[in-house]
């Protein structure tokens, strides 16, 4: 009977634990589904700025600085590795596409141009779509990191290998809000 008892106890243990494993892999299985979301949408904008460039120098072409930087922003955002990394190329990425089109407000012709708008529409709707799978990315990683912290998973989850997931943040986000400056002209 004692015997039956501890290997009921054994099996029991063996199947909580075989359920702890499972579901962290599960999680680490969702949040790097979550972030090739995001990569597709990066993707995505990465093949859309060549495009906007091409447009903005036929219309622009002394405007070589500008266009060099968004192009290496562009390859630099490209190369990123980490989470980190990726963030901060994004940051640099995006700085650079302001300042592109601050640079088409000088060029009325280039703001009527349909080839243009349409990119920027389409550039707007992937920054959507980004901002999205960022959220959706940042939310699965909230659950992760969560479950890896509380008890008993906190017990095993280092020694079974799993790690907490990077936040993918932006510049603004630090949780500290910067005054907006509004100017009446």
């Amino acid at each position: 009977m004692g015997l039956y008892i501890g290997l009921g106890v054994i099996v029991l243990l063996g199947l909580w634990f075989m359920a702890l494993y499972n579901g962290l892999v599960s999680l680490r299985e969702r949040v790097q589904n979550a972030w090739s979301q995001i990569d597709v949408q990066l993707r995505r904008r990465y093949d859309l700025i060549p495009n906007l460039v091409s447009t903005v120098k036929g219309y622009a072409a002394h405007e070589r600085e500008t266009l060099e930087k968004v192009t290496t922003a562009r390859t630099q955002a490209m190369a990123a590795g980490s989470v980190r990394e990726q963030a901060e190329a994004e940051n640099m990425l995006s700085g650079t596409l302001k300042t592109l089109y601050a640079l088409a407000e000088n060029y009325p012709q280039l703001k009527a141009d349909a080839n243009f708008r349409e990119l920027q529409e389409e550039l707007s709707a992937t920054e959507n779509k980004i901002a999205f799978s960022r959220q959706f990315y940042n939310d699965t990683v909230q659950k992760y990191n969560t479950r890896l912290k509380v008890f008993p998973v906190v017990l095993f989850a280092g020694a079974l290998g799993f790690k907490p997931a990077e936040y993918f943040t932006l510049e603004g986000e630090t949780g500290v809000r910067n005054p907006v400056d509004v100017k009446f002209e």
